[in-house]
C-alpha cells in the first residue's frame, strides 16, 4: 500500500481520474462517515470516489466532543444495543485500528445523595464496563472504581467540598476528530479512492428513474464536471435533506439539526486529573482533558439557521459556565474561555420535540436505483454507518462484491506507532527536538511524524514552534498543505491544528505566518496570502460578535457577517 499525500497536484489529478471513467461508487460527503464509506468500498476492491464542497470534516466531524465513547446515558434509556456496538467500536480504535488518534480518559462522576445514588449509578458503570469486556475489545481500560468523597477530592481539588457525598470513576477515550477524518481520507486515497475537497455537488447525473452519478463543480476554479458512478452515496449528514433536494425528492426519513456548543479554558482554570461528568436537567455535561486545555460541553438545543457556521450565542455560554460553576470551588468567567466551538448533531426526526430525545441510531435507505442515504448516528459508529452504506450499494452492483474489511484495517500512522513510540527518546536525540515535541508529534501523525521529520531536515526552520502558538511547529502548517488537502488559511488554524479555539487571540496573531508558510506549496502570491489573513481575521471578529449576542437569529446574523473565501 502506497501512504497517498493529498496536495494540489494530486486534487486535480483526482477530480480529472473521477470523470474519466465511470466509479463503482461516488461518496458525496467528507465528514467521518462519509470518509469511512470511502475507505470501506476502496477497501473491497471498488473503484471508489470522495467529493467533498468544503474540507476534510469541516461540518459536524470537527466539532464534537471529541469523544469515542459508549454513551453511558444510553444505558440509562436501555438502548443497550447501541451502547454495546459502540464499546466494541471504541475497543477497536483503541486497539488496532488508531492507536496514534485514539486515547483513554478518566472521568469522574460526582454522586450527590447517598446510598441509593452510588448502588444505581455503580450498576451502569459496571453494566458499561462488562459490556465493554464482552466486545471483545475492552480489556485495555482501566476499570471503574468508587471513590470517597475525601479520595474524590484528591483527584479532582476543583470541586466543592458540598457538590458530592463521593463519586465513581471510569474511563472512556478519546481524539482529535478533524484529525480522525483527515487520516480516513488519506487512509482511502492509499488504498485506491479518488479524493477532492473544495469540490460541490450541483446537481445528480439520472437516466430516467436511476441516478447515475453527478455533476460536480470545483470551487476553486469553476469547473464542472460529470462524475458519473454506478451508485452514489449520500453522506452529508445535517445537510442530508438538501442534497435530497437535488433530485426533487426527501427521501424516506428527515434529518433535524441539534446544536452542541463547547468551551475551551485553560488547563491551569480548573485542578483536577481526571475529566468530569454532570448531570444536567436535560443530558450531561462534560469536562475534558485536552492537552494544556479543558473542553466543557456540551448544550443540546434545535437549530434551523445557517448549517455551515452554526453560531454559539452569549446564553449558550453562559449556560455551561453556569452549570459547570455550581461544582466547582474557582468559577470560570468569560475571560478564562480561550476558544468556542459550535457544531450540529444530524439526529433521525421521531415523534419527539426535543432534540435530546431524538434517536443517535442511524438509517440506511434507498430512496432511488442508483443512490444510498447514510444518516443520524454517532462518532464512535462511523465504520459500522459506513459497512452498512456499503452493503447497501453492493445490492445495486452487477457484480461479486468482498465483505467488508475495515475491522482489520489501520488508518494510516498506527502501523509501527508503538514502536516509534518506545523508542520516542532516540528520535528525540537523532532529531534535535525535545522528546516532548517527538510524543506531540507520534499522537498526532503516528509513524507518518517521519514525514514530518523530513520536512525539518530538508528546511531546519521548519523544526521551530509558532511564536504565538507553540504547542505546533512550524513543519505542520507546511504539511497539512503538502500532504494533508489543505487548501485555506482557515482548513490549517481550524482544522489540521486547532489554534482558533487554544489560543485566545483564536489564532489571529499567527496567521500571517502560516499564510506564508504555505503560501510556496499553494502557490500563493502576496494577494492572495492578504486575502487569505484578512479573511481568517473578519471570521474571528464574526465568532467573537456573536458570541455576544443574546440569542441564535442575532448569533446566526452576526457570524454571517464574515463570507466564505473563494479562491481566486
Amino acid at each position: 500500500m502506497r501512504t497517498a499525500t493529498l496536495g494540489p497536484a494530486e486534487r486535480t489529478l483526482a477530480l480529472a481520474a473521477m470523470a474519466e471513467r465511470e466509479l463503482d461508487v461516488l461518496v458525496v460527503g467528507a465528514g467521518v462517515v462519509g470518509a469511512g464509506t470511502a475507505l470501506d468500498a476502496a477497501t473491497r476492491g471498488l473503484t471508489t470516489g470522495l467529493v467533498e464542497a468544503r474540507d476534510w470534516a469541516s461540518g459536524t466531524s470537527s466539532r464534537s466532543s471529541k469523544l469515542i465513547h459508549g454513551g453511558l446515558r444510553y444505558l440509562e434509556m436501555l438502548d443497550f444495543a447501541l451502547v454495546r456496538e459502540a464499546l466494541k467500536e471504541r475497543g477497536l480504535l483503541l486497539e488496532r485500528l488508531a492507536p496514534h488518534l485514539v486515547k483513554p480518559v478518566p472521568f469522574l462522576y460526582p454522586l450527590q445523595h447517598k446510598g441509593w445514588e452510588r448502588l444505581y449509578a455503580g450498576s451502569g458503570v459496571a453494566l458499561y464496563d462488562a459490556m465493554s469486556v464482552s466486545s471483545g475489545h475492552g480489556r485495555g481500560l482501566p476499570v471503574h472504581r468508587h471513590l470517597s468523597r475525601k479520595h474524590a477530592l484528591r483527584v479532582a481539588p476543583a470541586l466543592k467540598k458540598d457538590a458530592l457525598v463521593g463519586a465513581l470513576q471510569y474511563y472512556d477515550a478519546q481524539m482529535d476528530d478533524a484529525r480522525f477524518v483527515t487520516e480516513l481520507v488519506r487512509t482511502a486515497a492509499s488504498y485506491g479512492a479518488h479524493v477532492a475537497n473544495q469540490a460541490r455537488v450541483v446537481g445528480f447525473l439520472r437516466e430516467g428513474e436511476r441516478v447515475v452519478g453527478a455533476l460536480v463543480r470545483d470551487v476553486e476554479s469553476g469547473t464542472e464536471y460529470e462524475i458519473r458512478a454506478k451508485q452514489v452515496v449520500n453522506a452529508t449528514g445535517v445537510w442530508t435533506d438538501d442534497t435530497q433536494g437535488l433530485i426533487g425528492e426527501r427521501g424516506q426519513f428527515h434529518v433535524r439539526a441539534s446544536k452542541g456548543i463547547h468551551l475551551v479554558v485553560p488547563k491551569d482554570r480548573i485542578h483536577s486529573s481526571t475529566g468530569l461528568i454532570l448531570r444536567t436537567e436535560k443530558s450531561v455535561l462534560f469536562v475534558i482533558p485536552w492537552g494544556r486545555h479543558w473542553i466543557i460541553g456540551t448544550t443540546d438545543t434545535d437549530w434551523d439557521l445557517d448549517k455551515a457556521h452554526p453560531a454559539a450565542s452569549s446564553a449558550d455560554i453562559d449556560y455551561l459556565l453556569q452549570h459547570v460553576n455550581s461544582v466547582l470551588n474557582t468559577p470560570l468567567t468569560r475571560d478564562d474561555v480561550q476558544g468556542v466551538y459550535a457544531g450540529l448533531r444530524p439526529l433521525l426526526a421521531g415523534e419527539s420535540d426535543a432534540t435530546s430525545k431524538l434517536s443517535r441510531e442511524h438509517t440506511v435507505a434507498h430512496p432511488a436505483p442508483g443512490l444510498v442515504v447514510v444518516a443520524g448516528g454517532k462518532y464512535t459508529t462511523y465504520r459500522v454507518m459506513a459497512k452498512d452504506a456499503v452493503d447497501e450499494a453492493v445490492h445495486g452492483l452487477d457484480q461479486r462484491v468482498a465483505a467488508c474489511v475495515t475491522e482489520d484495517t489501520p488508518l494510516l500512522g498506527a502501523e509501527g506507532y508503538k514502536a516509534l513510540w518506545n523508542a520516542r527518546a532516540r528520535i528525540a536525540a537523532r532529531t534535535g527536538l525535545h522528546v516532548a515535541r517527538v510524543e506531540h508529534l507520534l499522537n498526532r501523525y503516528g509513524s507518518m511524524t517521519e514525514e514530518i521529520l523530513e520536512l525539518i531536515l530538508a528546511d531546519p526552520t521548519l523544526g521551530e514552534p509558532l511564536p504565538a502558538a507553540d504547542d505546533y511547529l512550524r513543519a505542520e502548517i507546511v504539511y497539512a498543505a503538502s500532504h494533508e488537502g489543505a487548501r485555506h488559511l482557515d482548513d490549517v488554524l481550524t482544522r489540521r491544528t486547532r489554534i482558533s479555539i487554544e489560543t485566545f487571540d483564536r489564532g489571529a496573531r499567527s496567521a500571517r505566518l502560516c499564510a506564508e508558510l504555505i503560501a510556496p506549496v499553494l502557490g500563493w502570491d502576496q494577494g492572495r496570502i492578504d486575502r487569505e489573513v484578512e479573511h481568517y481575521e473578519k471570521r474571528v471578529e464574526a465568532e467573537r460578535e456573536s458570541q455576544r449576542q443574546p440569542d441564535d437569529l442575532t448569533a446566526d446574523a452576526a457570524r454571517l457577517g464574515a463570507p466564505d473565501i473563494v479562491s481566486t
